[in-house]
């Protein structure tokens, strides 16, 4: 079986199991100041802006991949206006942390199936299944804003970003490391096959 057919069936398995929140056991590493004081800093920022954009072609283009992901994610958020606002959160945190939007929902779908209020058996939160020591290592040590859609989003993308600079740019390495399962392929395969369904 070829690598990409492999990863689109482990991730159609991911999918058969919506209620279950994927989250490994994620380690609580020792961090150095600096990097402590950048990710308080990354996470303390405030509420996303409006997207702005400096030519139409960039909204319009914003404006079809919006309307696109919110049909797609229409089966598992039903009211639109709540869609709408978690696919601008989802849209915003994934630019500012430098990561690819498909990248992050296709995380979101393996980790929690897009429930907010998902908590795996390790104990992470959330639609990024973040792991309450972060709240405490980088956040105001409230676990419970973990369950705050921009907050977890916020988490977990600033997380990514940080793994994905210690593994040196290493996606593969990155998601092992971001969901406890580091040099083993089954997560980071996971996450590959449904990034492929948000890539529009």
């Amino acid at each position: 079986m070829t690598p990409p057919r492999r990863a689109m069936l482990l991730a159609a398995g991911a999918l058969a199991l919506p209620g279950v929140a994927r989250a490994g056991a994620q380690l609580e590493e020792p961090l150095s100041d600096a990097v402590r004081t950048a990710l308080s800093a990354a996470v303390a920022e405030r509420a996303p802006p409006k997207p702005s954009f400096a030519r139409t072609e960039e909204r319009l283009a914003y404006l079809r991949w919006l309307g696109a992901a919110s049909d797609r994610l229409k089966r598992r958020k039903a009211e639109h206006h709540v869609r709408v606002e978690f696919l601008e959160t989802v849209w915003y945190e994934s630019r500012r942390a430098g990561l690819e939007t498909a990248l992050v929902l296709g995380l979101i779908q393996v980790e929690s199936g897009f429930r907010k209020y998902a908590i795996s058996v390790a104990g992470a939160r959330g639609y990024m299944q973040v792991m309450p020591f972060w709240a405490r290592l980088i956040g105001d040590g409230d676990d419970r804003r973990l369950f705050h859609t921009q907050t977890n989003l916020r988490f977990g993308c600033v997380i990514l970003r940080h793994y994905l600079e210690r593994e040196r740019g290493d996606l593969f390495m990155a998601l092992g490391r971001y969901n406890g399962s580091r040099g083993r392929d089954k997560y980071p395969n996971l996450v590959f096959g449904a990034r492929r369904q948000w890539d529009l």
